[in-house]
């Protein structure tokens, strides 16, 4: 059996990242190695710095600009600019901005209305209770919580809309809470009371379910042996861990060996499919793997829940839609899903453009499996989340 050791979760990492920065009492082991956690640290590191104002550029990573955000408001007399990527000023903040100046937060934009870059000048936040849509990205929310503690009043988010990512937004729940911190639900609404100080801990990072997920899809199209991937959590934070189910239906097996082992076994007498429909609202990191799996495997599928997935590193959906119709497929999108109408590939022998997306060079790994002479541009933007992916993959 072949073992593959997966690097830590960067949500998880770069969620105890801001909360390390406010509680010096916690230390972190195993922290993700990918660059969006790499970016976030040397952030947090210049957070520190004593000129005025610290001009924070943190490049396509989404995850760092909205939680900086909202830390950077609530660091007291300090004044930061932060700046990112090309892509990074198209992708919208507008949302989290008005929910923190409701807060009592001085941000402004310097270029266009409602995207970066910021010029935050922090304040002591005395808001206590602001409205959110939840409808466009669950890290408003978490960005709201990660502070909520250190406020000086309990923080009441009301939630407006419909949830998308449902699950990223529990993890930050699950993470506060690990930390001994009091958090109230509601279907309706979040609270968290201050806290002032943490007891001294350590925590340590599970291995991330969504850079797993492309070693399902290899399992799925290859259907060889069993192999094993680590570290993971049987009582996982991660919403993405569900792609242990969603894999059940492309006749891969999942179990735990021990507490930090997951097994993955393909299927005897497998019966494939000819079409199949995934609900990805809570998941949509997973849809471009779902979709090149079921191209690979030549089965027609539905997947939404999706309309979060144009304002990520790229416009997923488009992306896909184009690089899979470079292959021969036959592919609808609307602003929240994706149809795989025909699956037939006719030609292989082209190049699969990455957008600078870490995702979409992943999920086309699992169909160069199968047809070895397929190109993929740009293959280092895997450093995002996964560095050292392609000599791990080569050897499934």
């Amino acid at each position: 059996m072949q073992n593959f050791k997966i690097p830590a979760s960067k949500s998880i990492s770069n969620r105890f990242l801001i909360l390390q920065y406010q509680y010096q009492t916690l230390k972190i082991n195993n922290l993700s190695t990918a660059q969006d956690t790499i970016v976030l640290q040397k952030a947090l590191r210049q957070a520190g710095q004593q000129e005025s104002p610290v001009h924070i550029n943190i490049g396509h990573a989404g995850t760092a600009m909205r939680f900086l955000t909202a830390l950077l408001s609530t660091l007291d007399g300090r004044t930061f600019v932060l700046d990112g990527s090309v892509r990074m000023r198209q992708r919208p903040v507008k949302i989290l901005v008005e929910a923190l100046q409701a807060l009592g937060a001085d941000i402004l934009y310097l270029q266009n209305e409602g995207y970066p870059p910021l010029k935050i000048t922090g304040k002591t936040l005395t808001g206590n209770e602001v409205s959110i849509a939840q409808n466009i990205s669950s890290q408003y929310i978490s960005a709201l919580l990660l502070i909520a503690p250190k406020m000086s009043n309990s923080l009441t988010l009301h939630l407006k809309s419909k949830q998308v990512s449902k699950p990223y937004v529990q993890m930050t729940l699950d993470i506060l809470n690990q930390l001994g911190i009091h958090t109230v639900q509601t279907a309706e609404s979040l609270k968290v009371h201050p806290t002032s100080q943490i007891a001294e801990q350590t925590v340590n990072i599970e291995g991330d379910w969504s850079s797993a997920s492309y070693f399902f899809g290899a399992e799925a199209v290859l259907r060889q042996k069993e192999i094993s991937l680590m570290p993971f959590d049987n009582n996982s934070l991660q919403g993405d861990r569900k792609i242990a189910d969603y894999y059940k239906y492309f006749g891969i097996e999942t179990s735990f060996e021990t507490s930090q082992k997951i097994i993955l076994k393909p299927e005897r007498n497998y019966q494939k499919p000819d079409y199949l429909s995934f609900d990805l609202l809570e998941t949509p990191d997973l849809a471009q793997t779902l979709a090149v799996t079921c191209l690979a495997m030549g089965i027609k599928c539905r997947l939404t829940g999706l309309q979060t997935l144009q304002i990520k590193e790229t416009q997923r959906l488009t992306a896909l839609k184009n690089e899979m119709e470079k292959l021969g497929a036959k592919i609808e999108i609307t602003g929240d899903s994706l149809e795989i109408k025909s699956p037939e590939i006719t030609n292989t022998n082209v190049a699969i453009d990455t957008y600078n997306d870490h995702r979409m060079a992943m999920s086309f790994a699992i169909l160069q499996k199968k047809y070895p002479e397929l190109a993929i541009n740009h293959p280092e933007v895997v450093v995002k989340s996964f560095p050292g992916f392609w000599e791990i993959f080569k050897q499934i």
